[in-house]
């Protein structure tokens, strides 16, 4: 119950801050980055993060398959590749279907001839309409770095710093180069850490802790075992 009312209190922090950001924040800083920022091409290179993150997580994860047909144990390493690649595609599945439902468009006209805020003063969802024109909620990039580095960040705490600077610099280009609204980012970011967290909580509850050695489930089965026979 614990883990429920945690999660619970951070969906609707979620949603608070989606309201608050669609109400005040999101034209003003899509109009600030239209004037500032959107031309400059740094902030479009940090967008491409999770672009080049995705088939390494899925080169990985088809190497360390073909590896286990051997019969080996999968090591912690193994283990959170794993985990990251499953994350990772359900997330993506999701927030696919999200961006049907809510059906939101852009702040820049980028896509297809898109309406969008900036070009044409379109702005709000547009439940179920359909087409790459409305699908920026919730933002697909950041759910993919937060499924991943969400993963990572339970399997190797030792490393947050570097997950939270990914996933920032990720957030950051996307608003800098008008590619999203904040809200977009806000949503983004609160499902793929969900989803992240969600995978390593049913594989441990199924299996071994994602962050245990490989062996630990065999080496205490071991001890068990020579318990019961002495």
């Amino acid at each position: 119950m614990t883990h429920a009312r945690n999660w619970l209190i951070v969906s609707l922090a979620m949603v608070a801050s989606v309201v608050v950001s669609y109400a005040w924040l999101d034209r003003p800083i899509a109009l600030f980055a239209h004037a500032q920022t959107h031309e400059y091409a740094l902030f479009e290179r940090l967008t491409r993060i999770p672009e080049w993150m995705g088939p390494l997580v899925i080169v990985a994860f088809v190497v360390l398959g073909l590896r286990t047909l051997s019969g080996r144990l999968m090591s912690k390493l193994a283990t959170a590749i794993v985990l990251t690649a499953a994350s990772l595609a359900v997330a993506t599945a999701i927030k696919d279907q999200l961006k049907f439902a809510f059906g939101r468009t852009w702040p820049e006209t980028w896509v297809r001839n898109n309406a969008s805020f900036i070009r044409d003063g379109v702005f709000g969802f547009n439940p179920f309409h359909g087409g790459a024109e409305y699908s920026a909620f919730p933002s697909g990039h950041t759910t993919a770095v937060c499924a991943v580095m969400s993963v990572l960040w339970i399997c190797y705490p030792k490393y947050r710093a570097v997950y939270a600077v990914c996933v920032v610099a990720v957030a950051v280009g996307l608003i800098g180069a008008n590619f999203h609204f904040l809200s977009d980012v806000i949503a983004g970011a609160y499902l793929g850490t969900l989803i992240g967290w969600l995978t390593v909580f049913v594989w441990d509850l199924g299996h071994r802790p994602a962050n245990a050695s490989p062996y630990a489930t065999s080496s205490k089965a071991a001890r068990e075992g020579k318990q019961v026979d002495g």
